[in-house]
């Protein structure tokens, strides 16, 4: 059976945990903004609610490769690793979060040594499949298994870096309300954890190349679609409601050969659990 938490050396959790007592989930936006802190238990129950979204709090599904998708999926965010000559319209995510790993001083596996100019090595889902049980995708499982933390950790780094791109490309007189909708959900754990868990599952909305039909699907489309200005439970209600209006509206404008109507009802379920805490 898998084990849903892979415990760490002592020293490498303290180091996390007393980064994050004080992490702030706000970053600084045109206007002064007042700071929210996530306490540790805050920020290590966001990770493994991602890791239960993406992998069932599974160390098997730290490693996948989707039906229908070319590229593989790892991680407890199911970050992207595009094999050489892939590319598609998703952000390629995993190298980054192997970067930021290794500035942490956390040690790579071999096969994840200086990935920056390295491609995934499986050039497909089929090769990756084949591939599950070698000793290679073992060390890389537990890899990532023993760096929750430090994923959890990048997973938040990368909403504080969010809310500058995503103001910037949104409409001068849009601007006012997406902060304030970003406020809002901010003020309290759960809006955190729906802001951080959104970004890293459909992204910020701001690259071009996410768009079907011209519309977005990212957390700017979610934010515009909103307008309440109640606080509280109200809040992360609302968003849930925008985003599966906009995921819907993503698979209806999907090119028909990627068949997208059949990941709706998951990912309809997954924002659901934003509003239970």
């Amino acid at each position: 059976m898998d084990k849903r938490y892979s415990s760490r050396k002592q020293h490498r959790r303290a180091h996390f945990l007393t980064s994050l007592v004080a992490l702030e989930c706000m970053v600084a936006l045109p206007q002064t903004l007042p700071a929210i802190s996530l306490t540790h238990s805050e920020a290590l129950t966001i990770g493994k609610k991602i890791w239960q979204n993406e992998c069932n709090g599974t160390i098997a599904g730290l490693t996948s490769w989707n039906e229908g998708e070319n590229f593989a999926s790892l991680g407890i965010g199911h970050f992207i690793w595009y094999p050489k000559g892939q590319r598609g319209p998703f952000e390629e995510s995993f190298p980054k979060l192997v970067s930021f790993i290794a500035k942490r001083g956390a040690k790579l596996p071999g096969l994840l040594l200086g990935i920056g100019d390295r491609p995934c090595p499986w050039n497909s889902r089929a090769e990756f499949l084949h591939a599950h049980n070698t000793p290679e995708m073992k060390q890389l499982r537990q890899f990532l298994a023993d760096t929750v933390d430090l994923q959890a950790e990048f997973l938040i780094s990368r909403l504080q870096n969010a809310p500058p791109k995503i103001l910037a490309e949104a409409a001068p007189s849009d601007r006012a309300n997406v902060q304030q909708q970003f406020e809002r959900l901010a003020s309290t754990p759960q809006g955190c954890y729906a802001l951080v868990d959104y970004v890293n599952f459909k992204g910020e909305g701001v690259l071009h190349t996410e768009r079907y039909q011209g519309q977005g699907w990212g957390l700017l489309q979610v934010l515009e679609n909103m307008h309440g200005t109640s606080a509280g439970t109200a809040t992360v209600d609302e968003f849930a409601r925008s985003a599966k209006a906009i995921l819907t509206r993503r698979v209806q404008n999907a090119p028909a050969e990627r068949r997208e109507s059949r990941w709706l009802s998951g990912w309809l379920q997954r924002v659901n659990s934003y509003t239970r805490g």
